[in-house]
C-alpha cells in the first residue's frame, strides 16, 4: 500500500485534484469505449473482412480495458469436500459501514458429519477487493466453515458513517471473531498480520471467550525492519506529512461518499503497473493475439486476471495515513510501542492462540523473517503451540494462491487447525 510513493517523487507540494482529473479522463474515455461495443455489435458485417479479426481485437481491448469500483463476484459455487462435491452459497452475514463479514456456506452433513472449524479470512485493505483471495477461500473451504472480510470502497461510504482508521480495524476483527464465536480460527494475508495480532492481544489481555484457537500470519509486515524491500524503502524514503499531502483526495460530488478524504485505488493499481509495466504490456499484447486469433480460453484467462487487477477500492486517508506511521515508518507493534484506544498492546499476554506463520522465499513485499518475527512477540507461548514455514521457490503472491499454497502451505493451516480442535 506504500508503492505509490515511486511514481509520485516529484516534489512535496500538493498535487491538483487528483480525483476530479482521473474522472474527468474517464468520463472522457466513456464515448470511445460505447464506440467500441457498438463497433463489435455490428461484426457480423464486417469481421469476414481481412483485418476483421484484428479490428475486432482491438475493439474488445478499448471496450473492455477499463479500471473498476465494484466487487468482483466469487464464483464460488461448489467445493470438493473429502469425497462429496458440496454446493456453496455466499452471503452477507454482519454488516459494518466499512465492512461486510462474507459466509461461504456448504451442506457437510453428508460428508463427516459435524461442523467443521470456523476460519475468519482476513482481507488486506490494500487498493485491492477481497475478492484477491479467491483460490484461498475455495481451498480452505475443502475443510473449513470459512468467513471473510468484505472491505467496502470507502467512496461509497457517506461521511455520516464518521471515520476509519488503524484502531478501527482492529475493532472489526474483534467484533467478527465474536460474531464466529468460541472456538474460531483467524488467518491473516500480508498487511492485516499486524492488526490480527493486536486483536487477538487485546482479547487474550481480557480472557475473552472468542479469542481464536489458531492464528495464521501469511506474508505481513510485523517488522518491516527486518530485511528491507523496495516497498519498505518507499514507505520510509518520505516523511508523513508528504503522504498525506501528496497521494490524499477528496471523493467527487456524484458518489455516496462525497467529500471523504481518499487514498484512491486508481493510485495504487498505477504503482503495481508501473512496477511491472513490461509485463503488463506483453499480456495485453498477448491477449491481442489470443482475440485476433480466435484462441477464446487462452484470452479469457487473461481477461479474468485483469477484470480482478483493474477492480479497486479506496482506503480511507485515516487508515492509509496511520498504516504508513504505525506499521511501516515507526514499526510500532515490533518495536512494543503499539497502542489500541490509547491502552498498550501486548502480544506477549496470547497463550491460548496457537501460532503459524508463513513466508514464501522470494516475496519482494515482506521479506524473509517480518512475519516470523511474530513469534519474538508472542513470548509466552509454549513451543508446541508455534510454528514457522517458510515456502521455497514462491513470491508474495505464492504464500496465498497457486499450487504450493495448495500442495504445500495449505496442509500446514489445516494441520494447525485440526490439532487445536
Amino acid at each position: 500500500m506504500v508503492r505509490c510513493a515511486a511514481t509520485h517523487r516529484a516534489g512535496t507540494k500538493t498535487l491538483p485534484d487528483l480525483y476530479g482529473t482521473y474522472q474527468a479522463f474517464t468520463d472522457m474515455m466513456t464515448p470511445a469505449r460505447l464506440g467500441a461495443r457498438m463497433l463489435l455489435d455490428q461484426r457480423w458485417a464486417w469481421e469476414s473482412e481481412p483485418l476483421g479479426s484484428r479490428i475486432a481485437a482491438l475493439a474488445h481491448l478499448v471496450a473492455e480495458t477499463q479500471v473498476t469500483h465494484s466487487e468482483p463476484p466469487y464464483r464460488i459455487t461448489e467445493v470438493m469436500s473429502g469425497n462429496q462435491l458440496l454446493d456453496v452459497e455466499d452471503a452477507v452475514v454482519l454488516s459494518l459501514p466499512f465492512c461486510e463479514l462474507r459466509h461461504f456456506a456448504k451442506d457437510d452433513r453428508m460428508n463427516g458429519g459435524g461442523a467443521k472449524p470456523k476460519v475468519l479470512l482476513v482481507a488486506p485493505m490494500s487498493g485491492h477487493f477481497a475478492t484477491l483471495l479467491r483460490s484461498t477461500v475455495a481451498t480452505l473451504l475443502r475443510d473449513h466453515d470459512v468467513y471473510i472480510t468484505g472491505w467496502r470502497n470507502a467512496r461509497d461510504v457517506p461521511l455520516s458513517a464518521g471515520a476509519f482508521g488503524f484502531d478501527d480495524y482492529v475493532e472489526y476483527v474483534i467484533r467478527f471473531l465474536e460474531h464466529l464465536g468460541p472456538g474460531a480460527n483467524i488467518v491473516a494475508v500480508c498487511q492485516p498480520c499486524v492488526q490480527a495480532i493486536a486483536a487477538v492481544a487485546v482479547m487474550a489481555e481480557d480472557d475473552h471467550p472468542c479469542q481464536p484457537r489458531t492464528m495464521t500470519l501469511m506474508g505481513g509486515p510485523v517488522d518491516p525492519r527486518v530485511s528491507p524491500t523496495a516497498v519498505n524503502d518507499l514507505a520510509m524514503s518520505q516523511p508523513l506529512a508528504w503522504f498525506r499531502d501528496t497521494l490524499i483526495s477528496t471523493v467527487p460530488w456524484r458518489y455516496v461518499g462525497r467529500g471523504r478524504k481518499v487514498y484512491p485505488g486508481f493510485l495504487q493499481l498505477s504503482a503495481f503497473m508501473a512496477m511491472n509495466r513490461d509485463r503488463h504490456v506483453a499480456q495485453h499484447l498477448k491477449l491481442y493475439q489470443h482475440l485476433a486469433e480466435g484462441r477464446d480460453a487462452e484470452a479469457q484467462t487473461i481477461r479474468d486476471f485483469y477484470d480482478e487487477y483493474f477492480a479497486v477500492l479506496d482506503m480511507t486517508a485515516d487508515f492509509y495515513l496511520e498504516t504508513i506511521d504505525k506499521v511501516f515508518q515507526r514499526a510500532l507493534l515490533a518495536k512494543g510501542e503499539l497502542t489500541y484506544r490509547g491502552s498498550p498492546v501486548r502480544p506477549e499476554l496470547i497463550r491460548k492462540t496457537a501460532l503459524l506463520t508463513v513466508e514464501g522465499e522470494r516475496d519482494d513485499i515482506c521479506a524473509v523473517g517480518q512475519t516470523a518475527a511474530a513469534h519474538d512477540l508472542c513470548a509466552s507461548l509454549r513451543p508446541h503451540l508455534k510454528r514457522h514455514h517458510l515456502q521455497p521457490g514462491v513470491g508474495h503472491y505464492g504464500v496465498f494462491s497457486g499450487g504450493k499454497w495448495e500442495r504445500q502451505i495449505y496442509p500446514q493451516v489445516r494441520s494447525l487447525v485440526l490439532a487445536m480442535q
